[in-house]
């Protein structure tokens, strides 16, 4: 059958980009039509550092549209009016609010220069390969404007500021990701050679394209009845089948690559895994490392050490970090990505870019905080921050006077009797520790932090994971269960500290607040972070009134569906409660 013309017409009529705001947020929607008359979007909340999220269920009938944000659980519903410069509606996120979007009123210029179109190069970081693609153009007063997409990394449309073209030179930058361009365009205008510095400085190259590329639609597995624990691992295996992961993706015998599942659902648990790896192998969790961060801060100020509003500055080596003038930051502005300081600091220069974390020591964190300083901005939002987590991680091993590793042990997991959670392997724990291989399934480096290990630093087994997760859950019994409880001060203190460290102080991403590290969706009542090396991807969640916790542990970083511990994750949910669950299909 063929296209609808009238639908074509009315997809067509949208198409574009529109502007917005939520109160103080300012919001963008981008839309675009398909030959089929379909329609696509993304969505953007600069102001909170999220770009590029995904629309589904985008649906146009007649002056009525509707679309769905379902990484934020959030929806849109209203109409378009007659000419598509207009959109009134209403945005649910838990609670309706008054949404209006309009048309961009861009002007392009009648003569487009040189640098304007559709420019895709590849980032080499360290193991990781990272497709980017930049578009750029130029109004009528001759500005150019441009913004930057990371395909694999499903960010698209962050804007860019201070875009200059004086031929052949061409720079830019792009403020939500602290990152930098310059070079020149070739001769010919069809390249652009040039350097990208976030942090360190790596050559990026870019070449023209006549159409943008797009990141895959999202797609959706039909719904089963509510699967229960029991039941979870047969039912995710014909998932993965359905996916062609054991036949030619990445759980195929001959990639290496393994996936591990630790579910809670009402006191049922169950740990299973695929592919290459076993209930007991170990892997990187990355980012989830500044959960355990944030609940060694509450352990400390349950004990009395210091408060959450100290400043930072007071917990580093005397005489180090000059006093500003102005407000500080402090151990809650870190704990809660609302420092305002970058996401890495500039003197990371790795002399081996597979393991770009070994060489950064304690020395070269504080010569970067000397010259930073410490002062709190005005009004710091949300901005993620790695360097942020691994100041706060050394900040506490000074006060404590030992190594983050030893300090990790002491407070959390010895307690809690987690023997596989460590920084540093054992010579038992490194025969389980499953290899890691970047997005396109080769072999990669594991990465070992120094001054950064707050950020990132620790390995851990599904099972082990699912002992923290269940200690969150349940603190005082879980606790009281732990051989040690009553043996340590610190055993003490721990059920007080992991509830303290739920407490919601700032507003994170579109719409969720954060707690110590851990991000909070209030809609669904769920914590959860998530956690990237440059071999290893992994993500840890938990909701109390479901008393449900998931974690799955993946020894490849991010990239096909059925490889991405979030995606996974929020698979497995969505199966448990008998929903549509999205495709872990390529």
């Amino acid at each position: 059958c063929g296209v609808s013309p009238m639908a074509a017409e009315q997809s067509q009529l949208v198409a574009g980009d529109y502007t917005g705001s939520l109160g103080p947020l300012q919001l963008r929607l981008h839309f675009k039509a398909a030959a089929d008359g379909s329609l696509s979007c993304t969505f953007d909340s600069p102001d909170q550092g999220a770009n590029g999220l995904a629309c589904a269920e985008v649906r146009r009938d007649g002056a009525s549209l509707s679309f769905t944000v379902p990484v934020v659980h959030g929806s849109w519903k209203g109409t378009v009016d007659a000419d598509g410069r207009a959109l009134a509606g209403t945005w649910n996120q838990g609670r309706p609010m008054p949404l209006s979007f309009a048309r961009d009123t861009f002007v392009p210029a009648i003569k487009p220069s040189a640098i304007d179109g559709f420019w895709l190069g590849t980032l080499h970081a360290g193991s990781e390969s990272l497709r980017i693609q930049i578009t750029v153009r130029s109004d009528a007063s001759g500005h150019e404007e441009c913004s930057l997409d990371s395909l694999d990394q499903h960010a698209s449309g962050l804007p860019c500021a201070n875009a200059t073209f004086a031929a052949p030179h061409f720079s830019f930058d792009v403020p939500v990701v602290k990152g930098h361009w310059g070079g020149n365009l070739a001769a010919g205008g069809n390249k652009l050679t040039g350097t990208w510095s976030q942090g360190a400085a790596l050559p990026l190259e870019f070449d023209r394209e006549q159409s943008s590329q797009t990141a895959p639609a999202i797609r959706y597995d039909s719904a089963l009845p509510p699967v229960t624990v029991t039941n979870l691992e047969n039912v995710l295996r014909q998932d993965f089948e359905r996916a062609h992961a054991f036949e030619s993706g990445i759980l195929a015998p001959s990639t290496g690559i393994g996936v591990s599942v630790g579910i809670i659902d009402h006191h049922a648990r169950s740990v299973f895994a695929y592919g290459a790896a076993r209930p007991d192998s170990l892997f990187e969790i990355g980012s989830i490392t500044k959960t355990f961060t944030g609940l060694i801060l509450a352990q400390m100020v349950e004990q009395g050490k210091f408060k959450l509003d100290e400043p930072v500055r007071e917990l580093l080596p005397a005489g180090r970090v000059a006093k500003p003038s102005g407000q500080e930051i402090t151990l809650l502005d870190i704990a809660t990505q609302h420092s305002g300081l970058p996401r890495m600091p500039d003197n990371f220069h790795p002399a081996d870019p597979q393991n770009p974390y070994a060489d950064y020591h304690a020395a070269d964190l504080y010569a970067f905080i000397a010259k930073h300083g410490v002062e709190r901005p005005s009004h710091p939002g949300f901005l993620y921050s790695n360097l942020g987590f691994g100041l706060l991680g050394q900040a506490l091993a000074d006060r404590a006077a030992m190594p983050y590793p030893e300090l990790l042990r002491k407070e959390v997991t010895g307690p809690l009797g987690m023997q596989d959670t460590t920084v540093a392997l054992s010579a038992a724990q490194q025969s389980r520790f499953l290899t890691a291989h970047s997005s396109n399934r080769k072999p990669a480096h594991a990465w070992d932090l120094d001054a950064m290990a707050g950020a990132g630093a620790i390995r851990s087994t599904a099972s082990d994971m699912l002992t923290y997760l269940t200690a969150q859950l349940h603190p005082e019994s879980s606790v009281r269960s732990s051989e040690s409880a009553d043996e340590t001060p610190e055993a003490k203190t721990l059920a007080a500290a992991i509830s303290a460290s739920h407490q919601l102080h700032e507003d994170g991403p579109p719409g969720t607040r954060i707690a110590l590290a851990w991000m909070y969706i209030p809609e669904l009542d769920q914590y959860w972070h998530n956690g990237a090396t440059g071999g290893y991807n992994a993500i840890a969640l938990f909701n109390p009134k479901a008393d449900r916790a998931v974690v799955v542990l993946v020894n490849m970083e991010n990239g096909a569906p059925e490889g991405s511990a979030e995606q996974i994750a929020q698979h497995i949910v969505q199966r448990l409660d008998g929903k549509p669950a999205i495709s872990l299909a390529p």
